[in-house]
């Protein structure tokens, strides 16, 4: 796990977006539960959801709002799917890039296509892609969330992508199950046996399980 840390941090991801923005085109956001910002904003409405992400992107003149890494929110409240259990599902396993629909994602890494699906359960991903990557003898994967329905047309398993090609497009609320439109970008380890999907909220007690098994993904880039 460490020597994988240290080659992801080593390694020299290309943009996940084109055309290529620069720096000050991003902006963090903060949706996490501690945010006062957030209190009377229903995130679990993509309209109410789009209105607070276009405010922080207008206050800071960017294109892209970007974070998420074990952050724990309240965007999962109310939806079924993660409130199974005593514990509800509310710490977030990726990164999220919040910015219109339609934006072409661009693969950060040579890979292949591992596996893809439409996930089209509210509250989950929608249409998703996962990458199977090698580096120095390891072998890890990344998943692309939130996608366009046309993103997983003409893919089949084993599909080459070299840095910086076009792998797909995000997705509207209609496509994506009901989220604003973002990118759900997650580094992972080990998939345990899933296709074309892998759990990207987990409960608080699980964190450091996950956390061991899903990398922050801010270690492949320089924002």
């Amino acid at each position: 796990m460490t020597d994988l840390i240290d080659i992801l941090a080593k390694i020299k991801a290309g943009p996940l977006f084109g055309p290529t923005l620069p720096p000050e085109a991003y902006t963090p956001i903060n949706l996490s539960k501690e945010n006062p910002e957030l209190q009377g904003v229903e995130l679990g409405d993509p309209k109410a959801c789009q209105g607070y992400i276009d405010k922080v992107l207008n206050w800071n003149k960017a294109t892209i709002a970007y974070g998420g890494y074990l952050e724990q929110r309240n965007l999962y409240s109310g939806n079924a799917a993660f409130e199974t259990g005593e514990e509800r599902r509310d710490v977030h396993l990726g990164v999220d890039y919040w910015t219109k629909a339609g934006t072409k994602v661009l693969t950060p890494l040579d890979g292949e296509i591992h596996s893809f699906k439409n996930n089209a359960v509210k509250g989950d991903y929608g249409p998703t892609i996962i990458l199977k990557h090698t580096e120095d003898g390891f072998i890890f994967y990344s998943l692309y969330g939130h996608l366009s329905l046309e993103s997983l047309t003409g893919l089949y398993v084993g599909k080459q992508f070299k840095k910086g090609e076009v792998l797909a497009s995000l997705g509207t609320p209609e496509e994506n199950v009901n989220y604003a439109p973002h990118l759900h970008f997650q580094l992972i380890l080990n998939l345990h046996g899933k296709q074309g999907d892998y759990l990207g909220v987990c409960r608080k007690s699980e964190v450091q399980f996950y956390k061991n098994n899903c990398p922050d993904p801010n270690l492949l880039f320089s924002l």
